[in-house]
């Protein structure tokens, strides 16, 4: 009952002189910390050249800043949820967050190349931490009819971080050096680590069982491998011992874990969480499109560059569009929700990013550079109707005990998702951009036909559910003798 309680006041036990609501110290820091976490991805990018300059190392030779950080991620996401139920969200919340930004300031003060990677190591663990404990906060927070509402601003990260960290990267190497890129997380981390100490509540773990080290090992050992692979593809080739052996050796590894998970007692994770229909069917339109958004992100700033001779900050400014067009539709979800129904909304998304990417190659031609934009805009819009509507829709059926297992799963299944998205796109571009294109435009294809399976009756059966079990929580105190 305490998961439940987090929702409904009763429960968790907040923290000493404590004057903001749950729901406002959930939100507030959730979003500051997966906020760092997906800008993190993509800000450094920009910084190489600059880092090269600086340690004598060649751009290429600086692949292990950004695959050290990945991997890290990958290694740390699977015992997330081991961590909620054993130490509880406030804690496993605040402990990732120190993590992530005191790892920040060490990268900041890096004079090699060994030690910056090392530290992006660390930055990576707390990074893996944050985005499914956060998740996990944000669904217990929230009763399952507020979480579209509190979706407004708790999306914020996906919307705006991706397409933030190029133009804020661009900017600080541009008029400050490289080491801001790592600084500017300190004042974000520092303020909510101690806004997070102050007010957010806490879900006491419920006790868990017997850390799982094979489940670790394979999971985390598979995931990090493959997506090493994934992410040294395009450079070194498909057919390079640098991509088969780990890519092959990962493969193996998440071949094994599925049936030792299964039959663990105490699995480090709940693979049996996929049985849900509705959690299993929006992934499967979720996943892809996650892809194919992360191969577009990946092309469409490099055509500005080498297509129309854009600068790297300019063209990262061009790429801001799709943010705002899923903000855009984030303010307007509870209304469409209510009306449409998650799965044709879904469908709907994928359909429209399909035809906005089909629209990307063509205008890797001629067509002219101001219709970019607006194409961009309707990118995001398309993007958030289905990724709004789906994610909402994957949970609207899991019991609040299990939300940590969920969340771990999908995150999981999202980093895979959107370094395979990028590997393929890195590896087509060299074929040309509009090949990369029309290719992530039929991923996104088959996110649109793969949400048609998702059942809006099952969504509100699950309304429906939360509802009375809200209720019954709310009455239960008046029962007592």
């Amino acid at each position: 009952m305490r998961d439940q309680g987090f929702a409904t006041g009763r429960g968790f036990a907040p923290p000493p002189g404590r004057r903001v609501s749950a729901k406002v110290a959930v939100g507030v820091v959730s979003v500051a910390a997966n906020f760092m976490a997906i800008m993190d991805t993509t800000i450094v990018n920009v910084a190489l050249p600059a880092l090269g300059h600086d340690f004598s190392v060649d751009t290429s030779g600086l692949s292990s800043v950004n695959v050290g950080y990945l991997v890290a991620m990958a290694v740390f996401i699977p015992v997330s949820g081991w961590l909620t139920h054993r130490f509880g969200t406030r804690r496993t919340a605040l402990a990732a967050l120190l993590l992530f930004t005191a790892a920040s300031g060490l990268c900041a003060t890096a004079d090699s190349l060994m030690a910056l990677t090392g530290y992006r190591v660390l930055q990576g663990a707390g990074g893996g931490l944050l985005a499914p404990v956060g998740m996990t906060m944000m669904l217990r927070a929230f009763p399952v009819a507020e979480r579209l509402g509190a979706q407004r601003y708790l999306m914020l990260p996906t919307a705006v971080a991706p397409a933030l960290g190029p133009v804020l990267g661009g900017w600080l190497v541009d008029t400050a050096s490289w080491h801001w890129v790592f600084l500017v997380n300190l004042p974000v981390g520092t303020l909510a680590l101690l806004f997070g100490l102050w007010t957010l509540p806490d879900v006491p773990g419920a006790g868990a069982p017997r850390f799982d080290l094979a489940g670790f090992v394979l999971a985390g050992g598979g995931l990090a491998a493959v997506l090493y692979a994934l992410t040294r593809a395009p450079d070194r080739g498909w057919g390079s011992g640098h991509t088969l052996v780990p890519l092959l050796g990962g493969a193996v590894l998440l071949t094994l874990m599925v049936p030792w998970e299964l039959r663990a007692r105490h699995p480090m994770i709940d693979l049996r969480i996929v049985e849900d229909q509705l959690f299993r069917t929006t992934q499967l339109g979720l996943l892809p499109m996650g892809a194919a958004f992360m191969g577009v992100l990946y092309l469409y700033p490099q055509f500005l560059q080498t297509g129309l001779g854009y600068d790297a900050l300019h063209a990262g400014l061009s790429t801001f569009p799709e943010a705002l067009g899923m903000l855009t539709v984030n303010q307007l979800m509870p209304l469409l929700h209510a009306r449409v129904g998650p799965r044709r909304l879904m469908a709907a998304g994928g359909g429209g990013a399909t035809l906005i990417i089909v629209f990307l190659a063509a205008g890797t031609g001629d067509s002219p550079s101001f219709t970019l934009y607006p194409a961009m805009y309707l990118l995001g819009c398309s993007v958030g109707l289905l990724f709004a509507s789906g994610q909402n829709a994957a949970f609207v059926t899991i019991p609040p005990s299990r939300t940590a297992d969920a969340t771990t799963v999908l995150t999981m299944q999202r980093q895979l998702a959107a370094a395979c998205g990028v590997a393929l796109a890195g590896t087509l571009a060299a074929h040309g951009y509009r090949a990369g294109f029309l290719t992530m435009g039929a991923v996104s294809l088959c996110a649109a036909l793969f949400s048609l399976r998702v059942s809006d009756r099952r969504v509100r059966e699950g309304y429906r559910a939360d509802n009375a079990r809200t209720a019954s929580a709310h009455r239960a105190p008046a029962a007592d003798p």
